[in-house]
């Protein structure tokens, strides 16, 4: 993770105070101003202000919630560059096998379509001052949130270098964009045609660490475990990663203790059995709490307590969020009560 001072310097709007929080909460609608096919199976969504105020402004590695007409929430990476204010773009891999946010994004959204999407929130930022040099591994879909900060230390005239791994040309997205790149010797890219030992070296890339140098990898769980393993000469706040999915960290469900949660507006006191998730509960009270991953890598959930003894199972909160926040999908707590601020 991030030392804070810098973690939190950079993330213009991921301040931990109450009105920041209901500022990233806030949605808006849009308009779905231009659909492209970018890569077999990946499409970018163009979304524009549906009136004439400006976008909330994002750093790279935001994401946005998009809110589809079913009532499903997806969170998408932010691929385009922050410092425009008139759009966001995004990139969406229709997975076949998914939980089927994706398929509705290919097969259901036309452009001119209204949607509704939450302001940008960023769990994986840049590192601050303290870095001297960026290396960014992207595996598949994961190339997302780094297109948007390829554009960020273009910007600031920074040191980085990007490797980026997927099956094959025809499964490449933005390939064009970063042609210039690829010339300059910034980006390499690595095909594997399906055989992951065929393409990136991750453990030769990574075994030796360079002082000032920060990490950041994003990818399928497969591309995430293999960089993740990878890491040991790498201190742990040059290292930055986020997950598309679960980070695969099984808990043992027998071990889970029944407790309560408190709502602090109705002052109601609810029972969470061990076989249950606090959101459950909630919306089973009629206190609907927005949910998208239900694992906790998302940041959809992210909920303020007030006093309890929470047990964190997310792979988003840094060790200082935690102390005043949980993502109620999957947090648990260790016995007692939790006091939410709902």
């Amino acid at each position: 993770m991030l030392e804070e001072t810098d973690r939190f310097e950079n993330e213009m709007n991921e301040t931990s105070t109450d009105d920041d929080l209901a500022r990233r909460k806030e949605k808006r609608t849009v308009r779905v101003a231009k659909i492209e096919d970018v890569a077999e199976g990946i499409k970018t969504f163009e979304f524009v202000a549906s009136d004439e105020t400006p976008l909330a402004p994002f750093t790279a590695g935001a994401h946005v919630e998009v809110h589809l007409k079913d009532g499903t929430i997806r969170s998408y990476s932010l691929c385009n560059d922050p410092a425009e204010r008139h759009r966001y773009v995004i990139a969406v891999l229709k997975e076949e096998n998914g939980r089927g946010g994706s398929k509705l994004m290919h097969e259901a959204i036309s452009e001119g379509d209204s949607l509704v999407v939450s302001n940008p929130r960023n769990h994986f930022p840049l590192a601050g001052r303290e870095a001297r040099a960026h290396l960014l591994l992207a595996g598949g879909i994961g190339v997302t949130p780094m297109m948007a900060m390829i554009a960020e230390l273009e910007a600031k005239g920074a040191r980085w270098s990007m490797h980026y791994a997927t099956r094959s040309p025809e499964r490449t997205a933005f390939l064009k964009q970063l042609a210039p790149y690829v010339e300059a010797g910034k980006v390499t890219i690595h095909h594997d045609g399906g055989m992951p030992q065929n393409g990136l070296d991750i453990r030769a890339l990574l075994s030796n660490y360079e002082i000032g140098t920060h990490l950041y990898f994003c990818g399928p769980q497969g591309f995430m475990n293999a960089c993740g393993e990878c890491t040991e000469a790498w201190p742990p706040h040059a290292v930055h990663r986020e997950y598309f999915a679960s980070a695969g960290i099984e808990y043992d469900q027998s071990e889970n203790v029944p407790f309560e949660v408190k709502i602090k507006s109705t002052g109601q006191t609810l029972p969470v059995p061990s076989d249950r998730s606090i959101s459950e509960v909630l919306k089973d009270a009629g206190c609907v709490v927005d949910t998208d991953c239900e694992d906790g890598y998302c940041g959809t959930c992210i909920t303020r307590y007030l006093s309890g003894n929470p047990e964190h199972r997310d792979t988003v909160l840094s060790d200082k969020e935690r102390k005043s926040y949980v993502m109620v999908c999957c947090a648990r707590a260790k016995g007692g009560v939790l006091e939410l601020d709902l």
